[in-house]
């Protein structure tokens, strides 16, 4: 079986190691075998686990959300329906997000086609839209969150 330093092990997944070690302080990364110099060992099931939680981070998953589909990952004869639920909820959020980023892009268009080109800043309708919210013709304040990401 072939071992990992830290360094080792970032390379080989692509994550820097204070990522390494705070996956490891919040639970995510188990705490690794350590040499009689203290040097921290990892073994394949920790570049394995380490890659389902970059991939995971990658498609917005939130931390608690990974320690639930890392849960489940462990226990292979139960139900897909939880890890069905925890994508859905993903979805949802990044569909969410889609929406508010597309109103956005309509409001930046619209003071940008609005602006005074050349003129002075005294004329200008892109300083003038984000000295007065109620100018904005969409409604694109960020929704309040529910759950911590």
């Amino acid at each position: 079986m072939a071992l990992f330093t830290i360094g080792k092990l970032a390379k080989a997944t692509d994550v820097k190691t204070p990522t390494i070690r705070f996956y490891e302080q919040i639970g995510l990364l188990p705490a690794p075998e350590r040499t009689d110099s203290d040097r921290r060992m990892y073994g394949e099931d920790a570049v394995r686990r380490l890659a389902f939680i970059k991939h995971a981070r990658q498609l917005g998953f939130p931390v608690e959300a990974i320690r639930s589909l890392l849960d489940l990952a462990g226990h292979p004869e139960r139900s897909c329906a939880e890890a069905n639920a925890l994508a859905q909820d993903q979805l949802t959020a990044v569909e969410s997000k889609i929406a508010q980023l597309e109103t956005l892009r309509a409001e930046l268009r619209r003071m940008v086609d609005a602006g005074c080109g050349a003129g002075s800043i005294g004329d200008c309708r892109v300083i003038e839209s984000l000295s007065d919210h109620g100018l904005c013709a969409h409604d694109h304040a960020a929704p309040e969150r529910t759950v911590p990401a």
